[in-house]
């Protein structure tokens, strides 16, 4: 499968937020996640899309899915694709995050996707190395490929996200997913509703342009699609739940609880799950209403779709340098 050709021109070098989107930037971007998807339901799922590029996943925290997902993105782009072992680097040895990115691009890699524990990490990288950079998950500040494949996910089931009734519920405090979504989703118009309790909530909540409730039940009224969020307790420093148990008395997800919402409600999770926490095992097995797995399906389409966007933008800066020249 050869480079695809646009008839728009991605303005992008980086991903590092959601915000850096508008509406014609997401569609673009699902359109192609939509062709990817397809392709990677076939025996062929092979391109020469990134061929002659390199991409470097630089990892300072511990990934299945994301960094797994970017691996056979690029590699089914036909990119050269490196994965930085962080624990067996020179950082480990107490080497500075600016020296080594000077060090990584002197090495000419094109694409470094960056996941790390300091918030606002990818856009530094970004600024002292000259490269394009994805932002695979900064602290507690954004994930935006995964808010893009959660509201693609959705998508493809509904057609348009906007005008829908989505909760989010669990661990706001500490999550860059649930800024990535709520970032998106108020982009494309969707209504959204948080639930946790106060311990878990940002003090600035009231600002971030949603409804917030304490209770489940009523936030789960008519709901069109709930996401669960597991408590980041790599992230916290003192109690901020009583227990496990009692959190899901009180914020976990089941079926019972659901018979409020719209009858076609669809349940998600970014992963990792902590089954009988924030969601109760049938239902996070449940083929009829969870679209957890369909959300990994869309996380290799998504960001085979930014990868791709990405690189174009390359290759055309490229080329319109040489042509000053």
């Amino acid at each position: 499968m050869t480079r695809a050709a646009f008839s728009y021109d991605f303005p992008h070098r980086h991903l590092i937020s959601v915000a850096d989107l508008n509406p014609v930037d997401i569609r673009i971007i699902f359109e192609r996640a939509a062709h990817w998807l397809a392709v990677n339901r076939t025996p062929d799922k092979s391109s020469d899309v990134l061929k002659g590029l390199t991409v470097l996943n630089l990892f300072f925290e511990a990934s299945t899915r994301t960094q797994g997902s970017f691996e056979m993105a690029g590699k089914r782009l036909g990119a050269d694709v490196v994965n930085f072992a962080v624990a067996h680097s020179s950082a480990s040895k107490g080497e500075s995050l600016s020296d080594t990115a000077r060090t990584l691009a002197a090495m000419r890699p094109d694409i470094m996707v960056v996941r790390h524990s300091a918030t606002g990490a990818p856009r530094f990288l970004a600024e002292r190395t000259g490269l394009a950079v994805v932002n695979a998950g900064d602290g507690m500040h954004e994930h935006p490929t995964q808010a893009l494949l959660d509201s693609f996910t959705l998508a493809q089931h509904w057609g348009e996200v906007g005008g829908k009734r989505i909760l989010i519920v669990g661990d706001i405090l500490h999550s860059r997913v649930a800024r990535s979504n709520i970032g998106l989703l108020n982009i494309l118009g969707a209504e959204i509703r948080l639930c946790a309790p106060p311990t878990l909530l940002p003090s600035d909540v009231d600002q971030w342009g949603c409804d917030v409730f304490h209770d489940l039940d009523d936030a789960l009224q008519d709901c069109d699609a709930v996401m669960a969020l597991r408590q980041q307790k790599e992230r916290m420093s003192g109690g901020f739940v009583p227990s496990a148990r009692e959190f899901f008395h009180l914020f976990g997800l089941t079926h019972e609880r659901l018979e409020v919402c719209s009858p076609d409600v669809l349940v998600m999770h970014p992963g990792p799950m902590n089954r009988g926490t924030e969601i109760h095992t049938k239902l996070a097995d449940d083929p009829e209403k969870s679209v957890i797995l369909e959300q990994v399906e869309s996380g290799v389409a998504v960001r085979m779709a930014v990868l791709e966007l990405i690189g174009e933008t390359i290759r055309r800066d490229f080329h319109s340098r040489e042509a000053g020249q």
